[in-house]
């Protein structure tokens, strides 16, 4: 059994957190996107581009369009078996075996990432496929670890320590593969991928430790699905009919399309709109990811402290503001890489915050309950049809005004839609969940 409020559970807990950040940072956002850009990308003998063009399933579309659908589609996938395999998790007690399954999964995933050929574009775009899936589902399973493990007025301290584990951890890896690839040589750069994979798997063990195998008597049956279903129809009949948590996830929702989207394509855009000409230095990309990843630390606990004084909910609206200013900004300024770090700078302290604080603030709308797997996968669903519109979005875009820098138009849209949102979170129920706060 876990023992809520527990400070070794809970630290142990906020570990996976260090763990698992290591996939986001080096695969989603720094070394994988400029290895797969440069990997695909034609260009002459004075490095100016020829074409970005490749030839995916017998189209050919531009690299970055390819890079987005296949993320989109591997959300689409965790939408789907997010929701069953979290019913059955909990009926079964077994939200502990799916969490591994997928880390491992995940994990190994990422690993194969060191055979990517784009001779074989498609099977190593696999690769990608089924590491964002391990990555994705597994955070189900961890996340709904968050209210057993921590009373509601831990939860936000609670989980901006993880995402701030999660930062300093995987910028220690980052800083760990750039000084084998700049000291020794490009080359060395799919070996990043094996050692993310190593990482991820290695800590994820502290974690483990603490977790239980299961906390339910229910046995695995042939019919385990319909089970699962069942205990999943309960859980969204209660969202449904709690006006509180409904229209939270609305928000989330919306305002998710621009969070997440932003991380996946940031350094895209950036080798695309800034870090572009013949000369320009990947290492540049790299100082900004890093510059995103430090101030997201002192970010995640300032908007937890504000959090405290002022409400989740006024807390997350002062956040999507600053998203929508920094859209803004990033559409008519960046053009140079000073504009860039600048931006770089205020993304990563208001995104360390808007995550920490969208994690813990649905876990206090939860009831007391067993369910929190079931419960997190209607969060994480909603999360990830918000992330698949929002990649096909900036996609449809790009493709339409042959320019990343028109997608940011798409994103402004969905942080101002999500600010105003939270407006319709009843008030009763708004100053409930404040003075829990």
């Amino acid at each position: 059994m876990i023992q809520k409020g527990d400070k070794k559970t809970m630290n142990r807990w906020a570990f996976y957190d260090w763990a698992n950040s290591v996939y986001p940072l080096v695969i989603s956002t720094a070394i994988f996107p400029v290895f797969y850009a440069d990997k695909t990308t034609l260009k002459d003998s004075n490095k100016e581009v020829i074409s970005d063009i490749v030839t995916f399933f017998g189209y050919e579309l531009p690299n970055t369009v390819v890079y987005e659908y296949v993320v989109a589609a591997s959300f689409l996938m965790v939408c789907i078996l997010s929701p069953l395999l979290s019913g059955v998790a909990d009926y079964s007690g077994s939200k502990k075996r799916f969490l591994q399954f997928f880390c491992y999964l995940g994990a190994g995933s990422t690993a194969m990432l060191f055979f990517f050929n784009t001779d074989h574009l498609e099977l190593s775009m696999l690769a990608l496929f089924l590491a964002s899936l391990g990555f994705w589902n597994s955070l189900v399973f961890y996340n709904a670890y968050l209210p057993e493990v921590a009373h509601p007025h831990q939860q936000d301290k609670l989980s901006a320590k993880g995402f701030s584990l999660g930062y300093a951890g995987a910028s220690i890896l980052l800083i760990i593969c750039l000084s084998m690839i700049m000291g020794i040589g490009k080359h060395l750069t799919p070996l990043a991928f094996i050692l993310t994979g190593l990482w991820w798997i290695g800590f994820s063990q502290i974690t483990y430790t603490v977790l239980p195998n299961s906390q339910s008597k229910n046995k695995i049956t042939k019919r385990i699905l319909g089970d699962g279903f069942r205990e999943l129809r309960k859980v969204g009949k209660y969202i449904r009919t709690t006006v509180k948590l409904k229209r939270y996830l609305i928000s989330f929702f919306l305002f998710s399309m621009g969070v997440q989207t932003v991380m996946l394509i940031a350094v895209l855009f950036a080798k695309k709109e800034v870090f572009n000409g013949p000369n320009a230095n990947d290492a540049g990309l790299i100082i900004a990811v890093l510059i995103i990843q430090f101030i997201a630390i002192p970010g995640a606990y300032a908007f937890s402290s504000a959090a405290k004084k002022i409400g989740n909910i006024k807390t997350l609206g002062i956040a999507l503001f600053i998203w929508s200013i920094c859209c803004v900004y990033a559409y008519l300024f960046v053009y140079d890489e000073l504009n860039f770090y600048i931006l770089a700078a205020v993304v990563g302290f208001v995104m360390g915050g808007t995550q920490s604080l969208s994690r813990s603030t649905y876990s206090k709308y939860l009831p007391e309950t067993n369910d929190t797997a079931s419960f997190f996968s209607f969060y994480d669903i909603t999360e990830k049809i918000g992330i698949v519109i929002g990649m096909i979005a900036v996609g449809v875009m790009e493709t339409t005004f042959g320019s990343m820098r028109a997608s940011v138009l798409a994103l402004i849209a969905f942080f101002v839609l999500g600010f105003f949102a939270l407006f319709f979170i009843p008030s009763k129920e708004k100053e409930t969940e404040e003075s829990e706060a």
